[in-house]
């Protein structure tokens, strides 16, 4: 079956209609309850394919000082913007993830890497650990199911994701997550990565 093209097109149509479908139109449970344990407020985190960004709402609301947005989609960004205009720490970048430059401690994973090409997956891990200090971690949510498709959102399994990120990463936590959002429970892995 022919993938569609994933480009900047592709996804501010997206956004435009509102049919990309995984939004979960809040901050994701896994994630939530890692950022509530956090201590260091001043760490440089970067929320990547970020799409409508609850998490960054959220780490704002939490008091750290150093939030990126990155997106394609000028429109998903924007709809971010009219949300959290009192919101000073977040910065917003529209770009493509695979030309951004710069470092960061905290790299937050919330449905990007199900919305790009398969056949970026190791391009991926390459370009979030350069992105990572060393000793940053990469934090958030993969699916975790078999079904083949032809769009996003694109599954996969614990195994192909460690031969991807071994040779950047070290494993701390790829386990499936016990506080899925309604309607996720038994598809998603939590994973904690520090990059080497």
């Amino acid at each position: 079956m022919d993938r569609v093209e994933l480009s900047r097109k592709f996804w501010e149509a997206q956004y435009e209609s509102e049919s990309q479908g995984w939004d979960l139109g809040e901050v994701s449970k896994p994630l939530k309850n890692y950022f509530d344990q956090i201590k260091d407020k001043s760490i440089k985190i970067l929320i990547p394919g970020a799409g409508n960004s609850y998490e960054a709402e959220y780490l704002s609301d939490l008091g750290f000082k150093e939030i990126y947005v990155l997106d394609w989609s000028r429109k998903a960004l924007n709809n971010l913007k009219k949300r959290a205009s009192q919101k000073a720490h977040i910065h917003y970048v529209n770009d493509d993830f695979f030309n951004h430059q710069s470092k960061y401690d905290l790299i937050v994973e919330q449905t990007f890497f199900c919305a790009i090409d398969p056949s970026l997956r190791s391009q991926y891990s390459e370009k979030m650990a350069d992105l990572l200090e060393s000793g940053g971690k990469l934090v958030g949510v993969l699916f975790n199911f078999e079904e083949e498709r032809d769009h996003p959102p694109y599954g996969g399994n614990r195994e192909e994701y460690i031969q991807y990120f071994s040779p950047y990463f070290k494993t701390d936590i790829m386990e499936a997550a016990y506080n899925s959002h309604a309607g996720r429970e038994g598809i998603e892995l939590f994973i904690k990565l520090v990059r080497k």
